[in-house]
């Protein structure tokens, strides 16, 4: 099960967000809506690491520094069109595992 780190627990809040480790093995969180309580959807795929996931292994000594700004990098590349569109999973993705 996924470990939900500070920095995306402390962007949900400041999204107004509310964020669960996803029951659904492929994915890592369900977002909802904290005032409504609306389900947003399913956030980041379950087999990958994310933003967070490649700094904690850099200091461990697993990457050499810098793989994780690469990583994000090309993470962007791939999925610019659906971060652009607020409120889509693909920003959510960005905003709270990639440190967008």
């Amino acid at each position: 099960m996924y470990s939900i780190s500070k920095y995306t627990k402390d962007k949900a809040d400041e999204l107004g967000l509310k964020l669960f480790p996803s029951q659904n093995p492929k994915k890592k969180l369900e977002v909802y809506n904290k005032v409504s309580g609306n389900f947003m959807g399913y956030i980041g795929g379950g087999g990958y690491n994310d933003f967070y996931s490649y700094l904690e292994q850099e200091k461990l000594g697993n990457y050499p520094k810098g793989y994780a700004l690469e990583r994000r990098r090309l993470y962007y590349n791939r999925h610019s069109k659906d971060i652009s569109r607020v409120g889509s999973k693909g920003w959510l993705a960005w905003c709270l595992l990639w440190g967008g």
